[in-house]
């Protein structure tokens, strides 16, 4: 295996903002203590959002995270954004959720896994989904509109419109019904 010795490690920020250093900031949102936000200028929040104490709001240098009216983050969830996330509105997202935009190739079995470039895939939550606590989104998945994920899944495929899914992996447990 070889190591890149020359690698050269920088920090990130410190995640401290202000509100007008967004991309769009709508009204009423609030954020608790503890949060922190990397690039808000590459995130656009809407309005009557709720972002939990402790989250992270990993933005990237480029690609956008895109968090839509009405939604309610709970208490130190980790969202990343490299690869685009896309969180509709209504949505809730409970404490500790994970959502992830990329991971490194792991192709190639000289190089650590760490030091292989990223591929980076979009996320997106479609309006009115509910995201349990604990559960874990991977890149390249859509949630469909209504759909309910069980607390401590791990997501691996796309749910479709208003199917519940339980599990890890994250497995079809049934469908909401639609009312009229």
């Amino acid at each position: 295996m070889r190591f890149d010795s020359g690698r050269i490690y920088k920090s990130h920020g410190k995640g401290n903002f202000r509100k007008n250093e967004f991309k769009h900031l709508g009204k009423n949102v609030v954020f608790e203590r503890g949060v922190l936000v990397f690039h808000p200028e590459n995130i656009e929040i809407g309005n009557n959002v709720y972002i939990g104490h402790n989250t992270i709001l990993k933005g990237y240098y480029k690609n956008l995270m895109i968090i839509g009216d009405h939604t309610w983050i709970g208490q130190q969830c980790f969202l990343h954004s490299a690869g685009n996330l896309t969180i509709g509105k209504g949505v809730g997202i409970g404490p500790g959720v994970i959502i992830l935009t990329s991971e490194h190739d792991a192709s190639n079995i000289d190089i650590p896994v760490c030091f292989e470039p990223l591929k980076l895939e979009r996320v997106i939550i479609k309006d009115g989904a509910d995201i349990g606590a604990g559960s874990i989104i991977l890149p390249g998945i859509i949630i469909g509109k209504g759909a309910i994920i069980g607390a401590g899944s791990v997501v691996t495929h796309d749910v479709p419109d208003y199917e519940i899914w339980i599990g890890v992996p994250a497995r079809k447990l049934k469908t909401r019904k639609v009312h009229p």
